[in-house]
């Protein structure tokens, strides 16, 4: 029996700055053909239909990557380019893996099809009633939501008391953490922080009391306003110059979750002056990685308080809550460099066209 023949995005040329999408000799990617083996014993063939377009792919293929810093494997040059993937399963030579079935699977990386062992993939069940779809499981009950729920609950210990300010709020996890703080947790004020006018307004439609668009000219003036009196939980998933305020925004003892550091992803490095903020105001400052309780019984508890979520209204998973853009397969490094560009409200989802 032949194997399936499939396109592969590999790394080409790992990037020190932005990456280059542009075809040629710097292009970060490269394309290239391959022909799988048939699936054997416990293996599945899978059709890629979404690709999850997340930030923290950024740093698997960074040129200056230190090995003993990592908390996953880089991809290393002439690999596949790592990706969570929703898949239709081909073929299946498993007991527990059917035909047809749709599974999230961890390993797939951006290709047309895989061929992977079955224990790597989970199956998923959309609830139309309840509105969840299929790309809900790469993000509100993806890693998304669970980075939101984890580090939010038991990394900052956010309570109904806490005023909680959330950097990034207008994208995948920012945009779940507002809704976490605000009608899971049911804290007192929730402060989002995005970019532009209408993508504040939709984080405001989520539950913030207040957004604050860091694209203004008079952001600091109007983040200072909300914050006034200071906050107790700061969740950062952008670092940077945002970063470096918030230090002086947040209580004495206060916390700070340290989710991501889009800012400086692409090489865009920005000092913090105000450490200091750290040590006279006695912070807490704790960096977390959603794969600590992903697979983990703390990890199904979260999936299934986001589902209650769901299934009460309290969380929202309307068309808004997700971008999901139909993509050729020869630009799909392009649709994930929207990510760097704010180009996704909520999740970034590739939906592959199918030829």
């Amino acid at each position: 029996m032949s194997g399936q023949q499939t396109r592969q995005w590999v790394l080409y040329n790992p990037p020190r700055k932005s990456p280059v999408v542009l075809s040629g000799p710097n292009s970060t990617f490269a394309i290239q053909s391959a022909t799988l083996p048939p699936p054997g014993a416990n293996e599945v063939l899978l059709q890629i239909l979404y690709f999850s377009n997340d930030p923290g792919q950024r740093g698997w293929i960074s040129a200056d990557v230190d090995l003993e810093r990592q908390y996953l494997a880089p991809v290393q040059k002439g690999q596949v380019m790592k990706s969570f993937a929703i898949c239709e399963v081909l073929e299946s030579k498993s007991e527990n893996i059917t035909k047809g079935q749709l599974v999230m699977a961890t390993t797939t990386g951006w290709t047309e099809y895989a061929v992977v062992d079955a224990k790597l993939v989970t199956p998923i069940q959309p609830d139309e009633a309840a509105g969840i779809r299929a790309t809900h499981f790469i993000g509100v009950l993806g890693v998304p939501g669970i980075t939101a729920y984890y580090g939010l609950a038991d990394i900052a210990h956010a309570t109904k008391d806490d005023i909680v300010v959330i950097s990034g709020a207008g994208g995948a996890t920012g945009s779940m953490v507002v809704q976490v703080a605000k009608h899971l947790i049911g804290s007192k004020k929730v402060i989002g922080i995005a970019g532009g006018a209408e993508k504040c307004k939709w984080v405001e439609s989520l539950g913030a009391d207040v957004c604050v668009d860091y694209k203004a000219m008079n952001f600091k003036e109007e983040l200072w306003r909300a914050t006034e009196g200071f906050v107790d939980v700061y969740f950062d998933n952008v670092g940077g110059e945002i970063l470096d305020l918030m230090l002086q925004r947040v209580r004495r003892f206060g916390r700070i979750t340290a989710c991501g550091s889009i800012s400086s992803y692409n090489g865009h490095l920005q000092s913090i002056t105000r450490w200091g903020e750290i040590v006279t105001n006695r912070l807490e400052v704790r960096g977390f990685i959603v794969f600590d309780t992903m697979g983990t019984p703390r990890g199904a508890e979260i999936v299934d308080a986001l589902k209650r979520g769901i299934r009460d209204g309290k969380i929202k998973v309307g068309i808004a809550d997700e971008t999901v853009i139909p993509t050729r397969f020869e630009d799909v490094p392009r649709t994930w460099m929207g990510l760097f560009e704010g180009k996704n409200q909520g999740k970034l989802v590739t939906e592959l066209i199918k030829v």
